[in-house]
């Protein structure tokens, strides 16, 4: 999950930022509707004013998805909803969800993707649908979250998701929309900096926030890489940390942000910054951020 152009580069802890720690101002963090009491118990560890998105996901109300807003709102962070495009059931199912959430939250921000199922439930086959809809325009959203995919996709091919990137930059930016492009997670550096190299390439400048698995146990890594088709070979396994023979040890991002905050360089890679997937819960996610620094000097 250009979602923080407005507000100043907060830092970890409310401390200033250490050089090789670049990547965390102004870093975001995904929560569900079930994570609020998650949320606040780990309120302390994050920055005011971080972006928390909230998840679109299946099984979960409407209600939920606004109660998570409004708390998020309420802990001084910076709600950003998802709209899962295919999840919608019709115009007026969008529209008031829509209000629910400025009225409620005071929302201004939302991270748009396609969703998961293979046929829409409404009027809305993919996100830009929803962006091309004008609900966005009418309850003032002026920032918008669009997904990446460093790894691909398991249901879309690699060319035709670089058009579609290619297409809602130019829907965006047209429209005089700010956006930013929040990447599926992974465990290797090295397909996401050769895709944000080729994103920067095709003229895009938008900032990006790389997807990072807070740590959890190995088994819950993998399920999830499974389940969002993220590569998960035996050598990056190896490289990440992760053993198949101890499925119940936790392992976290050390090493793959590590390389990510050794190479890239503003100068080269414009901005980037982190964007955490509490698989292991919130609480430890949010401990892993406040800690990576100081093992770090």
């Amino acid at each position: 999950m250009k979602q923080n152009v407005e507000i100043a580069e907060v830092s970890i802890g409310g401390t200033e930022a250490l050089p090789h720690t670049a990547l965390f101002n102004n870093f975001s963090i995904e929560i569900t509707g079930k994570d609020t009491a998650a949320l606040q118990g780990a309120s302390h560890l994050l920055a005011p004013a971080t972006s928390v998105s909230i998840a679109f996901t299946p099984g979960e109300s409407h209600d939920a998805r606004v109660a998570a807003a409004v708390a998020a709102r309420r802990l001084g962070f910076r709600p950003v909803p998802h709209i899962s495009a295919r999840r919608i059931v019709s115009a007026a199912e969008l529209d008031a969800l829509l209000a629910r959430f400025v009225r409620e939250a005071a929302v201004n921000s939302l991270f748009v993707v396609a969703g998961d199922p293979d046929l829409p439930l409404g009027p809305y086959g993919d996100s830009l649908a929803v962006i091309r809809s004008g609900l966005l325009s009418k309850y003032g959203i002026r920032k918008i979250g669009i997904a990446g995919y460093p790894e691909g996709h398991p249901k879309i091919n690699s060319p035709m998701l670089f058009d579609a990137l290619r297409e809602k930059h130019d829907l965006l930016t047209d429209a005089g929309l700010e956006y930013d492009i929040t990447t599926q997670f992974s465990f290797d550096a090295e397909p996401v900096i050769g895709w944000i190299e080729r994103i920067r390439r095709m003229g895009i400048t938008a900032p990006i926030r790389i997807g990072v698995p807070g740590p959890a146990s190995v088994k819950t890594l993998l399920r999830f890489a499974t389940i969002c088709g993220v590569g998960a070979s035996v050598k990056v396994m190896a490289k990440y940390g992760l053993s198949i023979g101890k499925l119940l040890n936790t392992a976290g991002p050390d090493v793959f942000v590590d390389e990510l905050t050794r190479r890239l360089a503003p100068a080269e890679f414009g901005t980037v910054r982190l964007h955490f997937y509490p698989f292991g819960g919130v609480g430890k996610t949010a401990e892993w951020i406040r800690d990576f620094p100081s093992n770090r000097k």
